[in-house]
């Protein structure tokens, strides 16, 4: 029964790893002080930006190059500043963030 238990806790584990995949990214380089998973901020939610974005092909490159060198009236009349982020690390930003749901 052990086995079982401790098996089905490292599968959920395994399941809940690419929500919280770079989260850790996003704190350290600031973007929750904007941004939230589940509600506005400053800038739109990681759900929001995700669900815009579901099911476009190019939406990873897209909101990387967003991430990195800012935005401006996408989402409204504040402008996203360019983030201090490696082109790697804004991919995995843009990843994660439509990983949400």
């Amino acid at each position: 029964m052990k086995a079982i238990l401790t098996a089905v806790a490292a599968a959920s584990l395994l399941c809940a790893a690419p929500a919280f995949a770079d989260e850790a990214l996003a704190k350290s380089k600031n973007c929750m002080a904007c941004h939230s998973t589940d509600k506005k901020l400053v800038g739109p939610s990681y759900k929001d930006v995700a669900a815009k974005y579901a099911g476009q092909g190019d939406a990873a490159a897209y909101l990387a190059g967003k991430i990195k060198g800012g935005s401006s009236g996408v989402w409204g009349p504040v402008p996203m500043p360019p983030n201090a982020v490696s082109d790697d690390e804004a991919k995995k930003l843009a990843e994660w963030v439509l990983s949400i749901k």
